[in-house]
């Protein structure tokens, strides 16, 4: 007989599994959960979260009055391409997708980001215009960080360009690069000659 599952049991392992990450990395790592599940959030899915969640597994009144995440530090697309330094063009389509969709103040915030977008991004970063901002996107898609949005010439970044603007950025590699193999000397075998003594 297979065994029922149990609702609340799924939200306290999921619990036990956050406990110990910051509210930022919490939130990071459902949103990753539900992408990786296929369950995408809507509006009113959202707003129907809290009235649905169990009475045994609904936050106390004292966790309920913390905020959920902090404010993030930076407001300004320049002041977080700055933090973040990305390296290459593609780093810094995926910085501004990343940007816009979970760090601008939330009148700002967009899903999905285009060539106007990321142009006038390099433009409020600082940055040289880009030739063909289109074909960058369409290289940050080809690398595995962006996907296509809801229409063409529409982008949205996904967990991959999350991971990498989150985590790896700003790169502190920098001696990669001053590394060298050493070459191997490539002298005859010296098998069947005796040591002189």
């Amino acid at each position: 007989m297979a065994k029922l599952k149990d609702d609340l049991e799924a939200v306290r392992l999921v619990a036990n599994a956050l406990e110990g990450f910051n509210p930022d990395e919490q939130e990071r790592i459902i949103r990753w959960a539900r992408e990786k599940l296929g369950l995408v959030p809507t509006s009113s899915n959202l707003a129907g979260t809290r009235s649905q969640i169990p009475a045994a597994a609904a936050p106390s009144p004292a966790e309920s009055a913390e905020p959920s995440r902090p404010p993030a530090a930076a407001k300004d697309v320049k002041s977080f391409v700055t933090a973040k330094s990305p390296k290459s063009d593609i780093q810094f389509a995926a910085t501004v997708a990343y940007f816009y969709r979970f760090e601008a103040s939330p009148e700002h915030r967009k899903d999905e980001i285009d060539a106007t977008i990321l142009q006038d991004a390099s433009r409020l970063a600082g940055r040289a215009r880009f030739q063909r901002p289109l074909m960058t996107l369409n290289n940050a898609k080809t690398q595995g960080l962006l996907d296509s949005g809801s229409e063409a010439g529409k982008f949205v970044i996904n967990t991959v360009g999350e991971n990498l603007v989150a985590m790896t950025l700003p790169s502190q590699s920098g001696s990669k690069s001053k590394k060298t193999k050493p070459k191997k000397s490539k002298n005859p075998a010296k098998s069947g000659t005796k040591k002189k003594k």
